[in-house]
């Protein structure tokens, strides 16, 4: 059976008020809408992977689902759209944000990463129009830990694209992101002080920055990886590259239409 996400995980025991998630009065409906969509990509009955009805929330106009589109409003203000975050691509004021949530060791999370993310970047991030911001969501164990501290270790020093890059290429996870094969990767991202890079590997600046986006994901409700919000517009797994361009393309014509 094919599947275009990573298999459902437990979420670990958490108190609810501390998910950070200070996105408004819509916050219950957005989580339900989110999880319900990651649930879709994931249910034991799609024998063949999730298709665009099931993973793909619809995207209506404001005057015939004023609901639903209050919920994605909602979800959209999760962008931080900080101008120095180093884990994130393109203008804090792009009219579009992406938010990926993902892990290094899951396998189609490294595929949207090589297939289709180097297309999104060309047609629509150097065009000024998307912003990419990444959230580290590690589901699968200390090593994915790991992995997401690195990462933010890597941006640290500005590399993290480049650590992105190499933490997906092809064959990398399967050799896995123990301290070793970090420095590694590292090395091969680029990053000018590998001694530090270690140091702020292990620090509790990175445990806590990689916590807060964990605990953003779990308290949406995500249950694979990638999971994504276009403009607050969920989509859950690597879906075709068609999927993600329209979404995009249908929140520059509804950024066009209300402009702020």
């Amino acid at each position: 059976m094919s599947n275009s996400t990573a298999p459902s995980q437990q979420p670990p025991a958490r108190d609810p008020k501390k998910r950070g998630l200070a996105i408004g009065a819509g916050v219950v409906a957005a989580a339900l809408l989110f999880g319900w969509f990651s649930y879709s990509a994931t249910k034991p009955e799609s024998a063949s992977g999730p298709s665009g009805s099931d993973a793909v929330a619809d995207v209506s106009t404001p005057e015939s689902a004023p609901e639903q589109n209050d919920t994605y409003t909602q979800l959209a203000k999760l962008a931080r759209r900080d101008a120095k975050d180093p884990l994130a691509q393109g203008r804090a004021d792009a009219p579009v944000v992406m938010i990926e949530y993902a892990d290094f060791k899951c396998g189609f999370c490294g595929k949207f990463a090589r297939d289709t993310e180097p297309d999104l970047v060309k047609k629509y991030v150097d065009a000024g129009k998307l912003r990419i911001e990444w959230r580290n969501f590690p589901i699968f164990g200390e090593e994915s830990e790991a992995a997401a501290r690195g990462a933010w270790a890597a941006g640290q020093q500005g590399r993290f694209w480049e650590f992105h890059a190499a933490a997906y290429a092809e064959g990398a996870k399967e050799k896995g992101f123990a301290a070793d094969r970090l420095k590694a990767l590292a090395e091969q991202a680029g990053v000018k002080d590998v001694d530090r890079f270690v140091r702020d590997v292990a620090s509790d600046e990175a445990r806590k920055a990689v916590t807060r986006d964990q605990q953003e994901a779990y308290g949406l409700g995500a249950a694979s990886t990638p999971s994504f919000l276009v403009n607050g517009r969920p989509i859950a797994g690597a879906q075709p590259a068609e999927t993600f361009t329209q979404a995009i393309d249908e929140a520059l014509a509804a950024a066009d239409r209300d402009p702020k």
